[in-house]
C-alpha cells in the first residue's frame, strides 16, 4: 500500500483505510446458490438461498449490487445499542466507548450500498452522526490541553479507543493540525 511517510511513520489516505474495512466480516443472506469460493482471505461459502453466512464486506457490497444477497448489518449498528453508545459517550468525558475499528467506513458502505437493509435507517445515521460529533469534541478537548509540556502519546492517552477518531480533526489552528497529524502517526504506531 502507498502511504505518506514522515521519517518512521505512515498516514494512511482515506481510501486506504476504506479498503482495508472491505475486509471486515460481515453477515449476508443470500438469495441464490452458489458454490464456496476460495478467496485469498479464506473460503467463503457455499451460498445457499435464505441461509445466512459471513463473507467479506467488498464481496458483501458486490453480491448486494447484483441482487444476489441482503445484508444483515452488524449488531452494533442497531438503533437500541447505538443511542446505547452515545449515552454512554456524553456521560464519560475521557473516554471513548468500543466500537469496531472501521465503524466509520463500514457504516459508510452500508449506507451507500445497503440503505434497504438497515432498519430505521435514518435514525441510525443520525445516531452515528451524533457519536461522531461527540468524539470529535472529545479530540478537540484533548488537543486544547496538549502543549510542549506534554508529549502528543501523553495527551492522545487520554482516551481510549480513540484512533478512528483522529482522522477527523480539522486543520483550523495551525499548531492543532501538527499536533493531530503527530499523534495519528504515533497512535497508528507508524
Amino acid at each position: 500500500m502507498a502511504a505518506q511517510s514522515c521519517s518512521q511513520f505512515h498516514v494512511f489516505s482515506a481510501e486506504e483505510i476504506e479498503f482495508i474495512a472491505e475486509d471486515e466480516l460481515i453477515e449476508i443472506v443470500p438469495n441464490m446458490r452458489m458454490d464456496q469460493l476460495n478467496l485469498i482471505r479464506g473460503d467463503f461459502g457455499p451460498f445457499l438461498p435464505q441461509i445466512a453466512t459471513e463473507v467479506p464486506l467488498w464481496l458483501a457490497v458486490a453480491l448486494k449490487k447484483r441482487g444476489k444477497c441482503r445484508i444483515r448489518p452488524p449488531e452494533w449498528m442497531s438503533v437500541e445499542k447505538l443511542t446505547q453508545v452515545l449515552e454512554a459517550e456524553r456521560d464519560s468525558e475521557k473516554e471513548f466507548q468500543v466500537l469496531p475499528f472501521h465503524y466509520v467506513e463500514i457504516s459508510r458502505l452500508l449506507f451507500d450500498h445497503a440503505q434497504d437493509d438497515i432498519p430505521d435507517i435514518y435514525m441510525v445515521r443520525s445516531l452515528m452522526e451524533d457519536i461522531r460529533d461527540v468524539r470529535f469534541h472529545k479530540v478537540e478537548t484533548s488537543l486544547e490541553t496538549f502543549d510542549g509540556r506534554t508529549s502528543a502519546v501523553q495527551a492522545f492517552q487520554k482516551l481510549g479507543n480513540m484512533v478512528p477518531e483522529t482522522d477527523s480533526v480539522p486543520s483550523t489552528r495551525p499548531q492543532g493540525t501538527d499536533k493531530a497529524a503527530r499523534g495519528r502517526r504515533i497512535l497508528r504506531g507508524r
